[in-house]
């Protein structure tokens, strides 16, 4: 049966150039040049290359609005073409070529010259190009290959996409740009804070430094030497969903200055009466939050614009939700900068890689099966994955909104979770980590993670751990002219309207959800914030143009929650 496939468009698809915005905020400086827009993209099939046609980014060739839209077959590699000239005075010292992210393996070349490859998909990177640029106009390439090796992470893309497995994408799919710096420039930042304190370690730059920020208005400058600092805050203002404050401060280092932001948050485990509890600032705090996939009808991987990432935290905030799950995807820095601007506790997934075994991994734990042996993994998997999950902590560490790891999920390429569970929470105290959502629970982890789809929502036990309902829902109500597939839908319960939709929801959270907080539920996950592709099991429709539900009703909910919570 051939499949009746729409193509969706967003709200958002009216802007010019709507990346051409600074990428990081955190580290943000005032040399910008984005490389955003318009590149030659060519075909490298065994030794012959093919002219594409001119592809727009930071969209993925497969999306629509790419300009492209095709999908990468076996064997091909795509050859990005692009050529710039420096704006006058825009050099001070090294010039550095950045890259959010490209997916699988990108090999990049400065006027015919290899420089680097970087290996991931999903994290930035950044290549110093200075002593490969001359005056005038300058060529980049870079090449790249992607064949969803599953040593490499890859969360839900797969080739054969349908049902809860999603169109992959490949190649630059996030922002490219250049800032120049001093000599002597700060390569990085790191913050860490207490409820009164804020520690700052960089890392590069010279000894002597000045730091100014802003509280209660009053700005306060001090310098001081070295490459860590401690000082405390007077009148803290502590960082949470209903009071997102952010203190913004500018480091001088010599010739580098840098704009970046802290908040005063901590985040962590605790009882009260014999209950476990996940803490926010030293508080028991219901983390009531969305299953958030990252996908876009128009761009796939990457909204048409960055306003696709604060409609969608807007939506859910309006709804009486206050945190996203990052489902085995990670974003562009600007949307955790959004988390935290607007106030949305993100609980952040590792990205999987490994075979996904649907009987094993799906089947069994269905039955109540949560037991099983590990299945192993190669070394260069293990490699791969230890290091992309410690480079995903440092990318993410300075940001507040950034509370929760999951390190595996539901089984997906799951082993040595223990010892896994152990070094990153050495790497990184400050977080709360799942070990494994879902099932096959092992020895080690913060939580007590627990999946629920086609059964009642029923603890009866107590737990030395605080418990959270990390996937649950799935239902599903389908609005055709704003669906993707026509043809196929996939959900764990269907709907035929609104009105039952909506109820079911209610009678979920009320008969099921809100019950099982007295035995110390404290963080749920709805699945999900939107349709995605033959997903119909959304808060919204996978274009963005349909919120499915009342904001009314899902207020009431949230208010519900909080009285059971906190009575």
């Amino acid at each position: 049966m051939k499949l009746k496939i729409q193509n969706l468009k967003t709200p958002f698809e009216n802007a010019n150039n709507p990346w051409d915005i600074y990428p990081r905020p955190q580290m943000k400086r005032d040399s910008f040049f984005s490389l955003c827009g318009k590149w030659e993209l060519f075909l490298i099939n065994k030794n012959e290359q093919n002219f594409l046609g001119e592809i727009t980014i930071p969209y993925p060739p497969e999306s629509r609005i790419s300009g492209i839209f095709r999908n990468l077959k076996e064997g091909e590699k795509y050859l990005y073409k692009k050529s710039f000239t420096l704006p006058e005075n825009f050099q001070k010292n090294r010039l550095l070529l950045n890259f959010g992210a490209v997916d699988q393996i990108a090999k990049v070349y400065i006027n015919d010259k290899f420089l680097y490859e970087n290996v991931g998909g999903y994290l930035p990177f950044t290549v110093d190009i200075t002593d490969y640029i001359k005056d005038g106009e300058n060529k980049i390439e870079v090449i790249v290959t992607d064949e969803l090796d599953k040593n490499l992470p890859y969360g839900k893309q797969r080739k054969d996409r349908g049902g809860m497995w999603y169109t992959p994408i490949s190649g630059i799919w996030q922002s490219v740009w250049l800032e120049s710096v001093s000599k002597n420039y700060i390569k990085d930042i790191k913050i860490t804070p207490t409820l009164n304190s804020v520690t700052i370690k960089t890392a590069g730059g010279l000894e002597n430094k000045i730091i100014k920020y802003i509280n209660d208005g009053e700005e306060i400058s001090f310098s001081y030497n070295g490459d860590e600092i401690t000082f405390e805050i007077e009148n803290p203002r502590h960082w949470s969903p209903e009071d997102p404050y952010l203190y913004h401060f500018e480091l001088t280092d010599g010739e580098d200055r840098i704009k970046s932001y802290f908040a005063l948050r901590t985040v962590s485990v605790g009882e009260v009466d014999n209950i476990p509890y996940i803490l926010l600032n030293e508080k028991p705090y219901f983390f009531h939050g969305l299953l958030d996939q990252g996908y876009f009808s128009d761009g796939i991987y990457t909204p048409f614009s960055p306003e696709g990432y604060i409609n969608d935290i807007k939506v859910a905030k309006d709804l009486g939700f206050n945190m996203l799950r990052k489902h085995i995807k990670a974003e562009p820095d600007l949307f955790y900068y959004y988390c935290d601007k607007m106030g949305m506790v993100v609980f952040q997934d590792f990205i999987n890689s490994g075979k996904y075994h649907y009987f094993f991994d799906t089947v069994l734990p269905t039955v109540g099966m949560h037991k099983r042996f590990s299945f192993p993994a190669s070394k260069k998997r293990k490699e791969i994955f230890e290091s992309q999950a410690k480079k995903l902590m440092e990318y993410l560490y300075n940001h507040p909104s950034v509370c929760y790891y999951t390190i595996f999920n539901e089984g997906w390429g799951q082993y040595d979770a223990d010892r896994i569970y152990k070094e990153m929470k050495a790497i990184d105290p400050t977080r709360i980590y799942d070990s494994t959502s879902g099932w096959f629970f092992e020895k080690e982890s913060d939580v007590q993670s627990e999946h629920v789809y086609f059964r009642k929502i029923d603890f009866k036990k107590s737990y030395n751990r605080p418990l959270v309902l990390s996937e649950f829902g799935g239902y599903s109500f389908k609005i055709p002219e704003n669906s993707f597939n026509l043809s196929k839908t996939y959900g764990y319960k269907n709907f035929d309207t609104a009105e039952d939709f909506e109820k079911g929801i209610k009678d979920l959270y009320y008969n099921e959800v809100i019950p099982a907080i007295e035995k110390g539920l404290c963080a749920t996950v709805l699945t999900q914030i939107s349709d995605v592709e033959d997903e119909t099991n959304g808060l919204l429709t996978y274009d963005r143009q349909k919120v499915k539900v009342k904001k009314e009703t899902m207020t009431k909910i949230s208010d519900e929650i909080k009285k059971a919570f906190y009575k």
